[in-house]
């Protein structure tokens, strides 16, 4: 092979940049960015109307197990054949919390409170708010993960007036309940309680959807010809609770009277295409529901509450 003739100004060049090659090809690899995790945004806005609703993402959870909370009175098979056919693990789930926040204009009206004040009032500041700003804290039930972040003593929401349903208030004060004791009961003389169809409001009204607790509540908001539900936990999973609402889940206290509800909210939402923020649907936790075979269909929101 004949070598090459390089002048002297080349040699000089070549001897000037080679000697550093190796320290800029180790300078590369030492530059790589960590693996930083799956990740999620702690808020979605969108518009209903004239009202802006955002949820927040209080808080979520990995879990092992599913079938253990949900599809309880399947068989195994059943569980991992419905898992797969939509693309998700039969040993594995995960959990979001997203509480509601609605700007009406005139009041800023929150839907649960997450685990605990840490998760709550993060989102609230990735979203802009404060936690005095909150007028009105709604409760649609007293489970642990929609309670967490009331404060209880020393109250998260320190301005805020509290509503809840009658006879789930009744229910949770009868039951000695650790939850409840600690983070509801020392605000009571700040509650006021609904029945079935009762206003938070103008523009939100209740809607009794028990089974999950004896007095759940789901709640209707609208405004400028628009609707959108806040289900809370009348159905837990958009796959296994939507598309088989008849599965028992482990944390609805009456399994028979949860399913019927299941049923007759979805199906209502179903027949007049109206939107719907779930408390444990995958984050922002917003979409529709369309009838499909026995049960039915989650269709994720996209940009259909983008324009008010």
């Amino acid at each position: 092979m004949t070598r090459p003739n390089l002048s002297r100004r080349q040699a000089m060049i070549a001897g000037a940049v080679l000697p550093f090659a190796p320290a800029l090809m180790t300078g590369a690899a030492a530059a790589s960015v960590p693996m930083q995790g799956p990740a999620l945004p702690l808020f979605h806005r969108a518009k209903v109307g004239a009202f802006e609703v955002t949820t927040l993402l209080a808080g979520s959870r990995a879990g092992d197990k599913p079938q253990e909370t949900f599809g309880m009175n399947v068989a195994a098979e059943e569980f991992a054949a419905v898992s797969a056919a939509n693309f998700i693990p039969d040993d594995r789930t995960f959990n979001s919390f997203a509480p509601v926040l609605v700007n009406t204009g005139a009041e800023l009206v929150l839907f649960d409170t997450g685990l605990n004040p840490e998760g709550i009032t993060a989102a609230l500041a990735a979203a802009g708010v404060q936690p005095d700003q909150v007028d009105i804290v709604v409760l649609t039930h007293m489970h642990g993960d929609h309670i967490g972040g009331l404060g209880g003593a020393n109250p998260t929401f320190a301005k805020a007036r509290y509503v809840t349903g009658a006879a789930e208030h009744n229910d949770w004060s009868k039951a000695g309940n650790e939850g409840f004791e600690a983070n509801v009961k020392p605000l009571n003389d700040r509650f006021s309680f609904l029945d079935d169809g009762g206003a938070v409001v103008s523009g939100i009204t209740a809607m009794a959807a028990p089974g999950h607790t004896a007095g759940h509540f789901a709640y209707r908001l609208e405004s400028g010809g628009q609707q959108l539900a806040v289900l809370a936990d009348t159905a837990n999973h958009y796959v296994w609770s939507l598309a088989h609402p008849d599965w028992e889940v482990r944390f609805d206290q009456d399994k028979a009277q949860a399913a019927a509800t299941r049923r007759k909210v979805l199906g209502m939402l179903a027949a007049d295409r109206i939107a719907f923020a779930g408390y444990h649907m995958p984050f922002p936790g917003i979409g529709f529901v369309e009838a499909a075979g026995e049960g039915f269909r989650y269709v994720p929101a996209s940009y259909q509450f983008m324009f008010g």
